[in-house]
């Protein structure tokens, strides 16, 4: 496989540099080097899922935005291309999303071939440090050879600022009225709200409305929204927004809520006034879904950033910084009176399995360190999970009561980042826990609850793998399955 770096793409050999350092993640995906944070553009076009990212690529810290790219025909081997879109003369290139122009209503392509299009929010450094209100627009680019090369809109920014200084992270998708025709609708982050504005073509955009509730997530500024519809298994359909924020996640810094409810094609409203999050680790941030997936698929799939803005510049990584999250499939759930939206496991990720050991006692030795766990906790009992190493690092994750607790204060290097080495909780508000998968990667765990129905998603950095698995009060354990690396 050949990977790619550099704002001009240089190329290097996989066999020159083994992607073995320590910490690198094995089967997550990482950049080859330098500083990456959000997802961004992803869409699906004749077999590969195209994976763009914040990338900066002359450093490991954050610095002047690129899309950085890859694709994948599974979602789990990944091939890096160079970079897509370099920042210009109106500014970095911020966060955003991509659509297929099927219909070619931007005129950028044509029905036989119509384009890719980047919606992105152009930040100008300039502006900012003139202390300008309007800094942020949004702007496009466009690919008619499947992403491989990319063209700026000669009349960018497509959206100027009205004035307002967070104004950011466009999320574009085509709705369909009840009268068969569509418009292209952006989720975009303004300050302390999602505004939704509507085009017939990509190019001219129309404010609808806007959604701050007064009993949602405010301890930080709101970013990167994703608005989707979701179907659950007895048919009920419900509109779901993604809103992630910075700081005021449930266990410090940065976290992904959510609401769910309806959106007639220009104003969303939700269905219950109760803050919902994503994930209750601390290491899942900016997440949005891939557009353009075939019906046949029928899934609506998302990534994450696997970091926090606590500490995402201070990792003990090297000469990369930063992963995605597993890729997963979301599903709308009953609960209770409500719904809420389960995160899976996508299915490929079954194929990183080679063997697999059926447990039968409470404390095992670990013969490798990547680890998938399927577990089968006695109902209604508190339960505990310790993995450690010989060198004394642990990480605990327990259920203890109404809570889980995910204890990584002992994991390996915690000092980088007063706020890293913390005890974490989810509440469980009477949710009964019935099964747990777990993914032990070099430098995370991520657990899914019930298949989803409650996930957190935890990063650590030990100085040698965890070589032992203890269980506490499981009476049939289940499975442990050690798996490939994807480099």
């Amino acid at each position: 496989m050949i990977f790619s770096c550099g704002p001009k793409g240089s190329e290097i050999q996989e066999s020159e540099r083994g992607n073995n350092e320590p910490h690198r993640p094995q089967y997550h995906f990482t950049p080859t080097d330098n500083w990456m944070n959000d997802p961004n553009g992803m869409v699906y076009l004749d077999g590969e899922y195209h994976l763009f990212y914040q990338y900066y690529p002359d450093s490991t810290v954050w610095g002047p935005m690129h899309w950085g790219h890859a694709i994948s025909t599974d979602l789990v081997h990944w091939e890096h291309l160079p970079v897509a879109i370099e920042p210009d003369s109106l500014g970095y290139i911020f966060s955003g999303s991509a659509v297929i122009d099927h219909d070619n209503t931007s005129g950028l392509g044509t029905k036989e071939n119509p384009a890719m299009v980047a919606i992105y929010t152009y930040h100008d450094p300039v502006g900012e440090k003139e202390k300008r209100i309007d800094f942020q627009t949004q702007g496009i680019a466009y690919s008619t050879d499947k992403g491989r090369t990319w063209t700026k809109y000669a009349a960018n920014p497509v959206l100027k600022n009205p004035g307002i200084k967070d104004f950011r992270d466009p999320k574009v998708s085509w709705v369909e009225r009840e009268d068969g025709s569509g418009k292209w609708v952006m989720s975009l982050a303004v300050l302390d709200r999602i505004s939704f504005y509507s085009s017939p073509n990509l190019l001219d955009w129309t404010l609808e409305s806007s959604f701050n509730p007064d009993w949602a997530a405010y301890g930080g500024v709101w970013e990167c929204p994703d608005l989707f519809q979701l179907k659950a298994s007895d048919g009920t359909e419900k509109w779901v927004l993604f809103v992630s924020i910075n700081p005021g996640g449930p266990n410090g810094g940065s976290a992904t809520q959510y609401f769910i409810g309806d959106f007639d094609g220009k104003n969303f409203s939700a269905e219950h006034e109760d803050v919902k999050w994503l994930d209750f680790g601390a290491d899942n941030y900016a997440g949005v879904t891939w557009s353009n997936v075939p019906e046949q698929d029928g899934r609506k799939l998302f990534i994450g950033w696997m970091s926090n803005w606590d500490y995402a510049q201070v990792v003990p990584t090297h000469p990369w910084r930063s992963a995605t999250t597993l890729p997963r499939s979301l599903e709308l759930v009953k609960s209770g009176d409500g719904f809420l939206v389960a995160s899976r496991p996508a299915a490929e990720l079954q194929a990183l399995r080679k063997s697999t050991i059926e447990i039968t006692e409470k404390s095992i030795a670990l013969e490798e360190e990547l680890v998938e766990l399927e577990l089968t906790p006695t109902v209604g009992s508190n339960f505990e999970i310790e993995l450690s190493n010989e060198k004394g690092e642990k990480v605990i994750f327990k259920k203890s009561d109404d809570n889980l607790v995910f204890d990584r204060t002992a994991s390996g290097l915690v000092d980088f980042e007063a706020r890293f080495a913390k005890i974490h909780t989810a509440p469980l508000n009477g949710l009964e826990v019935k099964s747990l998968k777990i993914y032990i990667d070099r430098s995370s765990v991520e657990i899914f609850v019930n298949d989803g129905e409650m996930v957190m998603t935890e990063l650590v950095f030990p100085t040698e793998p965890y070589s032992r698995l203890k269980l506490t009060s499981f009476e049939n354990p289940g499975s442990m399955h050690y798996l490939k690396s994807i480099w």
